[in-house]
């Protein structure tokens, strides 16, 4: 007889984790813990809940290992170098009658093509500090620019969240990163848009800031290569049919990057930074597996389900709802992403829902509240750009703005156009 956990428990075990990630309890503890409780409670006894979570957390292992690999690029694109000269670059361009614009544009260009989206914030915030202190803009102006561009850059690259969503439903990564094109051009024109009515409110910039030494950077075409070829890799099979799966692709990127910028020599030390960055995210997703089994064998998803039934709502609407509730738990995209995914996966797919139109409005859901203070990203970005946490509480609504037209053009296109 197939183990079953009830929704109360699933419930219960989840706001567990939330609590305890709230209290600043160490985020992948807490999704464990919460997983015992929740499978406890759920009654799965204690030999039914040990295995249901290590269950969940071998499905998530495949994914793992892909993001463990993607550390090579991630790693090079940001010692190197490229990073800040891709977003320099950009910002240079466009000029400063344009500055708010490029800066959304240079994070949402650095987060698709694999750098972590509070990486690329960091990364962009010294040109932004310098530009926003030149022209007189708030801080909320220039970090709201940088955010909101990370988010769209998010949901359309080879990232840990992008990598979760497509193995959960069984789709091409590449397939998924442009599945959200047109969602994440809607969310940097929705950027674009509210960043003009927040030029002058809160804090202005008032500290100077370090430029980057230029005779340090690689030039352009070095820096955008690698990145570049692991697109162009990722994008063989639906172009050619040829597979190359992101394990090799985001690596072999990353090593035709570093030879590129001619610092082949510091391979080993990139490499290695690349993979403290993704070393506590692969832990974060272990404790994110173990919860997501428990929620996966429980009642949760056939709740929703009857719940949506009953307010007369489409059943598609379960994809980018579990992605925000998912997302706002963990406070992160990866998380969310993956827990909706796993979670609420087999219920979308049963509803008719295609497997990339699930993941695509799963992945769109999970940016809406993934900013909240519970989670690393809200703290990350704020010492970004040195904002007290009273005004960084001010932005929330801002983004969650973003992350919502990003979720709804998604909807529209998967959930009811196709």
């Amino acid at each position: 007889m197939e183990l079953q956990i009830t929704t109360f428990g699933a419930i219960l075990g989840l706001a567990v984790a939330i609590i305890l990630i709230i209290k600043k309890v160490q985020p992948a503890y807490s999704l464990i813990l919460g997983a015992v409780v929740g499978g406890l409670v759920g009654g799965a006894g204690l030999d039914g809940t040990v295995s249901t979570m290590i269950g969940g957390a071998k499905d998530i292992m495949p994914a793992i290992l892909r993001i463990v690999t993607s550390g090579v690029l991630a790693g090079i694109l940001i010692k190197t170098g490229s990073a800040a000269k891709i977003a320099e670059q950009i910002v240079k361009k466009l000029g400063e009658k344009r500055a708010l614009f490029a800066l959304a544009l240079a994070t949402m260009i650095l987060t698709s093509t694999g750098v972590f989206i509070d990486i690329a914030v960091i990364t962009v915030a010294p040109i932004a500090l310098a530009i926003g202190k030149k022209l007189n803009y708030s801080k909320m102006a220039i970090l709201f620019a940088m955010i909101g561009g990370g988010k769209c850059g998010n949901i359309i690259s080879p990232n840990p969240n992008t990598i979760s969503a497509a193995e959960n439903f069984g789709v091409e990564l590449s397939t998924l990163m442009f599945a959200n094109f047109i969602p994440a051009l809607a969310g940097l024109m929705a950027t674009v848009i509210v960043v003009k009515f927040l030029t002058k409110k809160g804090e202005l910039i008032q500290e100077a800031v370090v430029e980057e030494n230029q005779e340090t950077l690689p030039s352009f075409f070095a820096a955008i290569i690698g990145p570049l070829v692991a697109i162009i890799l990722l994008s063989l099979r639906p172009l050619v049919g040829i597979t190359v799966d992101p394990l090799i692709a985001l690596p072999i990127g990353g090593l035709v990057g570093v030879v590129a910028t001619g610092k082949w020599r510091n391979t080993n030390e990139y490499i290695t930074f690349g993979l403290s960055k993704m070393m506590p995210v692969t832990v974060l997703l272990i404790g994110t597996g173990a919860v997501a089994g428990i929620i996966k064998a429980s009642t949760l998803q056939t709740t929703t389900i009857s719940l949506l039934n009953s307010m007369n709502m489409p059943e598609f609407l379960l994809a980018p709802i579990s992605g925000i509730l998912m997302g706002a738990a963990t406070a992160s995209t990866t998380a969310g992403t993956t827990i909706a995914s796993a979670t609420f996966g087999p219920a979308i797919l049963s509803a008719g829902i295609m497997p990339l139109a699930g993941a695509a409005m799963v992945h769109a859901g999970a940016t809406v509240l993934d900013h909240l203070p519970h989670g690393s990203f809200f703290h990350a970005t704020a010492g970004a750009t040195n904002m007290n946490l009273s005004e960084r509480l001010k932005m929330i609504p801002y983004e969650s703005l973003v992350g919502i037209v990003i979720t709804i053009v998604s909807t529209v296109i998967w959930g009811i156009l196709m």
